[in-house]
């Protein structure tokens, strides 16, 4: 995280030092009045001069500052909670410390914890009601995942229907579910039709408070093909199968294959150039698994339960097939799971 602290005077420049030092493993910068000649920080004449230099450039703002200042100052360069950066506010002693922006999405919240640890008796004052009441925060699991949110509209709503006591339905693997904590007011659903929350590869959804709150999790993909496939078909392929099966190419984290593929300079090629780790798996890695899947041409070459379906699974990080394998142009086949 690269952070800009934001000084206006002696005192809180010195406090600024002291924040640095706690804070030494991140990239840290200080910014305060040019008129005090200071060597170890960025100078500027007026906060609105900082603000310009500092917004967009950095994760997070600390401020060493009066909250209302604060708030006077940054107000017109808000735009949105997925893309405004955290904001802290901190006291001259560091021992009070407020997340004022971007608590869960920014990480606000996550540095203004990280300093109350390092300092004895500083108090986080968080105001984010998740966080004080201890139910789950939907955006808090998308980043720490590295999910995609959609429909970021439906957040505030979901997240008071659960702060109410009231049920919120989800839909997505029972494995995901399984993962998600705390418990409290969740209920896994059979349909989306059914669901407040949707955690699934959607490529298309709405936008509006009233539609699903939509986490999108990372897919997997299990590829086959004939010996000397080139790199082009198979990624005619992939697009294919990603528009057949309504989810984001960019959002593939990793490719699995059968190991007599890990010289296969068209599979090779296309992950390269798909900008992702492929991981080829033995025949004991594959077999092995307990799984039922479609009826494979490997099972005749390779005495293999198939190549597509179990590498998906075998790759992925919650052991859910989502799309059971395809086949494509009579040489290549595509599973994906989550």
């Amino acid at each position: 995280m690269k952070i800009a602290v934001l000084t206006i005077n002696k005192p809180s420049l010195e406090s600024a030092r002291r924040l640095k030092d706690i804070l030494s493993d991140y990239e840290v910068d200080i910014y305060t009045k040019s008129a005090l000649n200071s060597k170890d920080a960025i100078g500027f004449e007026k906060i609105d001069n900082a603000l310009d230099m500092i917004w967009g450039r950095y994760d997070a703002i600390m401020a060493i500052i009066a909250i209302g200042a604060l708030i006077r100052k940054i107000a017109p360069y808000l735009k949105d909670k997925s893309t405004d950066p955290a904001v802290v506010a901190v006291n001259l002693e560091l021992n009070r410390v407020v997340p004022l922006l971007s608590g869960h999405l920014g990480g606000a919240n996550e540095l203004a914890s990280t300093i109350c640890n390092r300092i004895d008796g500083a108090i986080n004052f968080v105001t984010t009601a998740t966080d004080q009441k201890g139910v789950i925060a939907f955006d808090n699991i998308a980043k720490s995942r590295d999910w995609r949110i959609g429909n970021l509209k439906a957040l505030a709503r979901v997240s008071n229907r659960l702060l109410n006591e009231n049920d919120i339905n989800i839909f997505t693997t029972k494995s995901i579910f399984d993962t998600l904590e705390p418990k409290k007011g969740l209920k896994l659903v059979n349909t989306k039709d059914e669901a407040d929350v949707i955690i699934y590869p959607l490529k298309e959804y709405k936008e509006s408070e009233n539609k699903p709150l939509i986490l999108i999790p990372k897919v997997y993909l299990g590829i086959g093909c004939n010996r000397g496939t080139k790199a082009k078909k198979i990624s005619m392929a992939l697009n294919e199968f990603a528009n057949s099966c309504d989810f984001d190419i960019k959002d593939i984290a990793k490719l699995g294959s059968f190991e007599a593929k890990s010289d296969e300079e068209g599979l090779i090629e296309f992950a390269k150039e798909l900008g992702v780790e492929i991981k080829f798996f033995n025949k004991d890695d594959i077999n092995q698994l307990s799984d039922k899947f479609s009826d494979s041409a490997a099972k005749r070459f390779f005495n293999l339960k198939g190549v597509a379906e179990p590498s998906a699974i075998l790759i992925s990080e919650y052991k859910a097939l989502l799309y059971p394998k395809r086949a494509y142009y009579k040489e290549i086949t595509i599973a994906g799971a989550v």
